[in-house]
């Protein structure tokens, strides 16, 4: 048996289509900074595996028989795991992303993402980052909040800006940056402040909101916009 490296980043694929599990699972093992850790074709399969295996990441399909990525991901938040999650979706047909991503995932990819980009966000996520497309994020959230009830979407508006009102000016233009998706890198350009500076600062917005993670930030973002 082969030793891995420290380094190496390894990955639980969880998809219950054979054919996408071997394309992903194919497309980390040609990758010498990752490793294929296990594969799960449903949620129960998953979050045992995740137990056993402790992968670094966990790329998790929503639709999936028996157990679906939603309630794996609750299932794993809720016994104390905080493997990294990303959601995979299909943007036109997945109407429950948001509950995933508000029950604890660290980021999502629309299947139709570009092989290096899946890649680029396995080492993100898994170094503490949060993957959230400027584009798809938008039109995600939108897509979601959108069949709720008027008065439910009315009462999230009204709960996000309530939440939000909380922060200090310079707080909520970090906040703001992160619901458009930007990096702590591309967020200190666009604001002229340091690396480290955007990291304290949205570690003080996700305590003081009480977020999980920076999708949670980005949804507070976009409920609050009505």
């Amino acid at each position: 048996m082969v030793a891995v490296a420290d380094d190496v980043i390894r990955v639980l694929v969880v998809d219950d289509d054979a054919l996408v599990r071997a394309g992903l699972s194919t497309l980390l093992g040609a990758d010498p900074g990752l490793e294929l850790a296990g594969e799960a074709a449903d949620g129960e399969q998953a979050v045992a595996q995740a137990r056993r295996l402790r992968p670094d990441v966990v790329l998790m399909d929503i639709r999936m028989p028996r157990m679906d990525g939603l309630a794996a991901t609750e299932a794993l938040r809720g016994s104390g795991s905080t493997v990294p999650v990303i959601v995979l979706t299909t943007f036109d047909t997945d109407a429950h992303v948001l509950r995933a991503l508000r029950v604890g995932a660290n980021s999502f990819l629309l299947k139709d993402t570009r092989p290096r980009d899946i890649l680029d966000a396995v080492r993100r996520v898994a170094a503490g980052e949060t993957v959230l497309s400027p584009s798809a994020v938008a039109r995600l959230v939108d897509h979601v909040v959108r069949r709720d009830p008027a008065e439910e979407r009315r009462r999230r508006t009204e709960a996000a800006r309530s939440a939000l009102d909380g922060l200090t000016a310079r707080e909520r233009e970090v906040a703001v940056a992160v619901g458009e998706g930007g990096s702590n890198a591309e967020i200190a350009a666009g604001l002229h402040m340091s690396v480290p500076t955007v990291k304290t600062y949205v570690s003080r917005i996700l305590a003081k909101l009480g977020c999980a993670n920076r999708v949670q930030v980005a949804i507070l973002v976009h409920e609050s916009r009505g």
